[in-house]
């Protein structure tokens, strides 16, 4: 884990850093199992305050590596490779493993803060929005980036989304994959605050929300975050039907390959509901 991920606990506030800095802490599968694991470790930690997450380097996280829509463009029905599991399937209590990536910062009791810089694009900004409070370095780049590989947001905060941002500005940055700054991104809702330094400002808030009642904090998480995850198991089975039904077909393929050939994608029609 420590390769991709490092935590280090300090008066009662833990810091947990994804560290692919090379890569700009793209979503490989071991960056997954390695957030995965930090946040079940500290849903366990005795005497926790609140959590400040962050990426080293140049990005908090710049999506999904490339390597896996490689994989997928490569993945014809050869007969070669293994099918691929469903994403339906639920590996992770109510949710499946991208899912999970991005959900479980919500089902720790205590407060986590997500602290960017650089670029949180695809599933890198599903993580930063699976945070209670996020805060970001002026001109970070965001994006709902999944449309640019011919594929739904799927890693489970689309919920939160729609809590926070105006319907018609949450599908136009879908259905584009659009990049936004930080000033647009405080506009719609989606950020906290900006901030020079990130890092240091969600460590300063750490500390105040520390010094509080921790009964009082937690209940106030929970307080928030039960209404908005009410009807989070059917929202996470949704997300994964769809792209279920997307993911390695001849358009989602198509979309890959002229992302990465640097060409204009010819997809095939879709029929209406009506026929």
């Amino acid at each position: 884990m420590q390769d991709r991920v490092d935590i280090t606990i300090e008066d009662q506030i833990a810091h947990v850093r994804m560290v692919r800095s090379d890569k700009m802490n793209a979503l490989d599968n071991d960056m997954m199992e390695a957030l995965i694991a930090a946040g079940e470790r500290l849903k366990n930690e005795t005497g926790l305050r609140a959590i400040v997450m962050s990426g080293e380097g140049r990005a908090f996280c710049a999506g999904l590596d490339m390597g896996n829509f490689s994989a997928a463009a490569d993945n014809s029905d050869d007969g070669k490779k293994p099918a691929r599991k469903p994403l339906i399937e639920r590996t992770h209590g109510l949710a499946n493993k991208p899912q999970k990536v991005a959900c479980i910062w919500r089902e720790i009791g205590v407060p986590v803060i997500a602290a960017a810089q650089g670029f949180a694009l695809g599933g890198g900004f599903q993580i930063f929005m699976g945070a209670d409070m996020r805060f970001a370095a002026p001109g970070t780049k965001f994006s709902i980036m999944e449309i640019k590989w011919g594929l739904v947001p799927d890693m489970g905060t689309t919920h939160v989304m729609a809590r926070l941002a105006r319907e018609d500005i949450l599908k136009e940055l879908a259905m584009t994959g659009r990049i936004f700054e930080a000033n647009e991104a405080l506009d719609i809702g989606f950020l906290t605050r900006i901030h020079d330094d990130p890092v240091a400002h969600a460590m300063d808030v750490a500390r105040q929300i520390a010094a509080r009642n921790p009964e009082a904090i937690r209940g106030i998480k929970r307080l928030y975050n039960e209404p908005a995850d009410r009807h989070l198991p059917e929202t996470l089975l949704l997300e994964s039907e769809i792209q279920d039904t997307i993911i390695g077909g001849p358009n989602q393929i198509e979309a890959i390959m002229a992302e990465m050939e640097k060409r204009d994608a010819q997809f095939s029609d879709v029929a209406s509901a009506a026929e």
